[in-house]
């Protein structure tokens, strides 16, 4: 078992540190290029076909509104990645890894988009009469058939990922979340998520988007008006807080308080993998649920869909970076979600850390919900309809399992497999590119 945690660990560095990080953020910058910006010039629009895009989505074909698809692939995203992938960025890479995250999300709103594109230019009715989607659809259909073992892949390395990072470590935080709150045995904790889950996952994609369409909202605009409070306490610290996030992205950190220091390299290193963490662009989960919005053109639900990595990075972890910083928390030496918890805390004494707490126990139900659809998705794609009730009893019995369990070996192999899930994607996403190019500046042009 040692051997087997150190290999992992090896190829896990090796992925993320070196391969991934350039194919991530090189794809997202050769998309941006290619688009002429489209996505940062058109980012208004997005929010605007967001909000009206209803009246295009009555007269096109899905399961989910252009705004439930968004809450969805928000709902797998807009949680740990923004609680404890900000403590941990803040403090191995510095203040700079903030801004670095934000170039993360600039760039990777164009990979967003594209996604969302193609997911819905290459989605195909199944057996159910549903809209089915995503990067396997669109390297089978896009690229054609001889390249149907490359959308395989992705399934495979998707559905080993979808039991990692959406489903045994998600219970295993909200177990852990509820003993330290309440009390909560592990295992009653692990029961009751797995039943709540069922119920809801039985319902397909529509009872899914429900769910997130409210609890998505909700919690977002909760996490956001306890971090403006603080902010509100402490604006006299912001501006000096977003001129060392800038300072430091060029010039490193030098070590203060319980903080070690941190060198250019690092703020780059952490900044990126953090930000690609939290707002999975370009790994291809998010264009599943955006292959099920009832839109009539792929490239309305692209500039929706492109909203996602702006409202995670952009919006919520900024929020989450300023109130560590503006609280004096970053030198603590504290990581994680231990970091944001204790900043909260501090900047908001009593219910500060009830927000964080609640925060990260509503996304991680709801990143259980969403990922339980990517894998239904990619088993489908596999293996068709038939074994999709057995998958969801496995998928509960996942999470009972995973409350109660040590998960370093889960953490591990669910690292190695988003990288490699990733890589056919990006594969598919270059060579579909003049596709989303072609399109894009037609719709435009009209």
């Amino acid at each position: 078992m040692e051997a087997t945690s150190a290999f992992l660990d090896i190829v896990s560095d090796w992925l993320w540190n070196e391969i991934m990080l350039v194919l991530l953020m090189g794809t997202g910058l050769f998309l941006t290029v290619g688009l002429g910006l489209l996505p940062i010039r058109k980012l208004g629009y997005g929010f605007r076909m967001l909000w009206v895009g209803r009246k295009h989505a009555r007269k096109g074909e899905g399961e989910i509104s252009p705004f439930a698809a968004l809450m969805t692939s928000l709902s797998a995203t807009i949680g740990t990645g923004n609680i404890a992938g900000v403590g941990t960025a803040l403090h191995l890479g510095g203040p700079g890894a903030i801004f670095w995250m934000w170039i993360t999300a600039l760039v990777g709103m164009a990979t967003k988009y594209a996604e969302a594109v193609l997911a819905v230019r290459y989605r195909e009715v199944d057996a159910r009469n549903m809209h089915v989607g995503g990067p396997m659809y669109y390297i089978k259909n896009g690229l054609g058939q001889r390249w149907r073992w490359l959308g395989g892949a992705f399934a495979v390395f998707a559905v080993v990922a979808a039991f990692g990072i959406g489903n045994t470590v998600q219970s295993n935080s909200v177990a852990d979340a509820m003993d330290q709150a309440v009390g909560l045995p592990f295992w009653v904790t692990g029961l009751v998520m797995a039943a709540l889950v069922f119920t809801v996952i039985l319902g397909g994609i529509r009872r899914i988007a429900g769910v997130a369409e409210a609890l998505v909202p909700l919690m977002g605009v909760i996490y956001i008006i306890g971090a403006l409070a603080i902010l509100g306490a402490n604006y006299t610290e912001v501006p000096a807080g977003i001129a060392r996030i800038f300072n430091d992205a060029l010039s490193g950190t030098a070590a203060t308080g319980g903080f070690a220091g941190a060198g250019i390299m690092m703020a780059v290193q952490w900044g990126v993998a953090r930000g690609l963490f939290s707002n999975e662009a370009g790994l291809g989960s998010a264009p599943m649920a955006h292959a099920a919005a009832r839109t009539d053109d792929p490239v309305r639900q692209g500039v929706v869909g492109m909203l996602g990595t702006f409202i995670d990075t952009i919006v919520v972890c900024t929020m989450t970076a300023l109130v560590i910083l503006t609280t004096g928390a970053w030198e603590s030496g504290e990581t994680g979600a231990a970091l944001t918890t204790q900043a909260f805390s501090q900047g908001l004494p009593g219910p500060g850390d009830a927000v964080v707490a609640f925060g990260l126990i509503i996304f991680a139900f709801s990143t259980t919900l969403t990922w339980a659809f990517y894998g239904e998705r990619c088993l489908e794609f596999l293996a068709g309809v038939r074994g999709l009730m057995v998958f969801r009893v496995v998928w509960v019995i996942a999470l009972m399992v995973g409350a109660v369990a040590s998960l370093d070996l889960v953490w591990q192999i669910a690292n190695v497999t988003m990288a490699l899930m990733a890589i056919p994607n990006l594969i598919a996403l270059l060579l579909l590119s003049p596709v989303v190019f072609r399109i894009s500046h037609r719709y435009f042009a009209k």
